[in-house]
């Protein structure tokens, strides 16, 4: 099912008038109508406000159903990546916020370095 088609399906079920979404949400009516027609796609904050006013969950826009979909099956696979689980996972997250909190200039320094220090490594290896 299209998202235009199920929220007109779902605004039709509420009894709801698009003056009515256009009174709860601040969106015009034409472009209600252009995104229930299919001619407009929807940003997701739009799609957001239009839930909101008719009252029901955001998923509910995107299936059928009273439940979401059961989630399906991860296929367990052995990860080899660093940072990719427990204490490297933790510490990838203690450099990332770290990080993010240092002046342009020093994040290029330590960049620097750490580029420098690879290439030693990799030059010892030969």
């Amino acid at each position: 099912m299209l998202i235009s088609e199920r929220l007109k399906t779902l605004r039709e079920q509420k009894n709801m008038s698009q003056g009515d979404i256009e009174k709860r949400t601040g969106l015009l009516r034409c472009y209600i109508s252009r995104v229930e027609n299919g001619h407009t796609v929807p940003a997701i904050e739009t799609l957001e406000k239009m839930a909101r006013a008719m009252e029901v969950p955001i998923y509910a826009l995107f299936y059928d159903g009273e439940e979401p979909p059961a989630a399906p099956l991860k296929l367990k696979t052995k990860t080899t990546e660093w940072g990719s689980s427990g204490r490297d996972a933790r510490m990838l997250g203690n450099f990332r916020r770290l990080m993010s909190r240092m002046d342009k200039s020093d994040l290029n320094l330590l960049l620097a370095t750490a580029q420098k220090m690879a290439q030693k490594k990799e030059a010892a290896k030969r």
